[in-house]
């Protein structure tokens, strides 16, 4: 495809600075976002997921965390050398975060009128905005995202809301803006699977009605495999597969990918499912070469010592193993 990026990161490396040393987190993680393109990112929990939407965003704490190598490119401009004033518009229109903690992305101590407001008042660059159209604009929000009598949720605190509620409001802050680019860090993680439900299918219909490109986080790869257009699948801080969702599902090529693929039970029976013998790295001293390669099932000699270039296996379908080196 032809089509220029909305988000380009690349060679994105990010390391903690702690007691020990340095926790080298992100090691050269890669990833394109094109313009109303649906994008899951997966992996296990502390594989840097997270940590790269925060980078992307530059919210990361700075210290501890140390961005010490690559590139996000937002409209062909390079995010982690924008000044102040730039990054304001960036995530006043340009970039959307809906956090996977509702409750810690809500302050308790203020109105949802007033949280709301601040963030349709932060999106004007400057700063501008009749406190009518304000309100309007925080009640047009709600609604949107299915929340029943607005007027009163406007004057309520995030403690009188349930947890869904609390997550549709924080969904009716990160679209307000009409951003280009929604990040989307696991919405229904801490809900019921109901309302998790209801919330990734209110998410994904706002999306495609506004055109708005998503990321979304999750380690449910039945919502990747129904709502994406593109998958990445990072392990301990690196893209290890890239391809379209369908091509993905249907044949996963890196070992990982596959034990994930393994790893979802099934409810056909078959027994309980293996999972992928090992755990993530320690991040202090992480393994030479090829990350997975302690608890890859087919490790050759040159996995221990080099880090794999990706390889080209299909239309659009990437690799990082040394499997399919030609």
């Amino acid at each position: 495809m032809n089509t220029p990026p909305l988000l380009e990161v690349r060679n994105l490396q990010v390391h903690f600075r702690v007691f020990g040393g340095y926790l080298k987190v992100l090691d050269g993680v890669n990833l394109v976002v094109r313009a109303g393109e649906k994008v899951g990112l997966v992996g296990e929990s502390g594989c840097g997921k997270t940590t790269t939407m925060k980078a992307i965003l530059r919210i990361l704490p700075e210290p501890p965390a140390q961005i010490v190598g690559g590139h996000v490119l937002f409209r062909g401009k390079d995010v982690l050398k924008m000044r102040p004033q730039e990054l304001r518009r960036l995530r006043g229109r340009g970039i959307s975060m809906v956090f996977q903690d509702p409750t810690a992305a809500l302050n308790p101590v203020f109105t949802i009128g007033q949280q709301l407001g601040d963030v349709i008042r932060y999106s004007h660059s400057d700063g501008r905005v009749d406190a009518g159209q304000i309100r309007l604009k925080a009640l047009q929000a709600l609604k949107e995202v299915a929340l029943a009598d607005p007027e009163r949720l406007l004057d309520s605190y995030p403690i009188q809301l349930s947890g869904g509620m609390r997550q549709r409001v924080c969904i009716a802050m990160a679209l307000a803006t009409q951003p280009e680019l929604l990040i989307a860090d696991e919405p229904g993680t801490s809900l019921d699977v109901t309302i998790q439900d209801q919330i990734l299918r209110l998410l994904h219909n706002l999306v495609v009605e506004r055109n708005t490109s998503v990321i979304l986080i999750t380690h449910t790869l039945g919502v990747v495999r129904e709502v994406t257009d593109r998958v990445y699948v990072m392990y301990a801080g690196t893209i290890v597969e890239s391809a379209p969702t369908k091509v993905l599902f249907a044949n996963p090529m890196f070992p990982y990918t596959r034990g994930l693929m393994q790893s979802v039970p099934r409810l056909s029976g078959g027994g309980v499912a293996e999972g992928i013998p090992g755990r993530i790295p320690n991040y202090l001293n992480p393994p030479t070469g090829c990350r997975f390669h302690p608890r890859c099932p087919h490790v050759m000699e040159v996995c221990r010592h080099e880090k794999p270039p990706v390889f080209t296996v299909g239309e659009e379908h990437y690799v990082a193993c040394y499997l399919y080196a030609s």
